[in-house]
């Protein structure tokens, strides 16, 4: 999982100040990674708008559980539990088609990708804000894996 040591990464992560800004430049390494594991709330479907790439979308739904009540250590008490829906979008070419093709409505599905906020304008010309994962970015990612198929469903360029 972790192909550098720690101290290579770290390294990375700070700063160095010096007074000599142009020959001690360094650019700061960031991430924007997500990891789903959850159940698709509809059969995907293929977009293309106004000759862009083809899109890939549908629902991932994630449940948290806990347990409330008088003696929680004992484990008695009500379970209650709170369904988060997230929008998942996959644009990689061959990654967007056999997820279109296999993925359905029910499939528990692990989902890595990235966070992507956006502004559209609806039917009624109002302007709103849309959270997106974007999976399938990063090259070596296992981006979709169905648990009812023994091998990812990870498409190479």
């Amino acid at each position: 999982m972790w192909r550098r040591p720690a101290w290579q990464v770290f390294r990375q992560l700070v700063r160095h100040e010096s007074g000599d800004t142009v020959g001690s430049l360094v650019l700061e390494r960031s991430m924007n990674r997500v990891q789903l594991l959850g159940r698709v709330g509809q059969d995907p479907i293929m977009r293309q708008v106004d000759g862009k790439n083809p899109v890939t979308i549908f629902s991932l739904a994630t449940n948290e559980m806990w347990r409330t009540g008088e003696n929680e250590v004992a484990q008695t008490g009500d379970i209650s539990q709170k369904t988060t829906w997230h929008r998942i979008s996959v644009f990689r070419p061959g990654l967007r088609d056999v997820t279109y093709q296999y993925v359905k409505k029910g499939s528990r599905l692990y989902v890595e990708g990235k966070l992507d906020y956006g502004e559209y304008t609806d039917k009624n010309n109002v302007r709103r804000q849309a959270t997106t994962i974007i999976a399938g970015k990063e090259q070596h990612a296992v981006p979709l894996c169905l648990f009812k198929v023994l091998h990812p469903l990870s498409i190479e360029k």
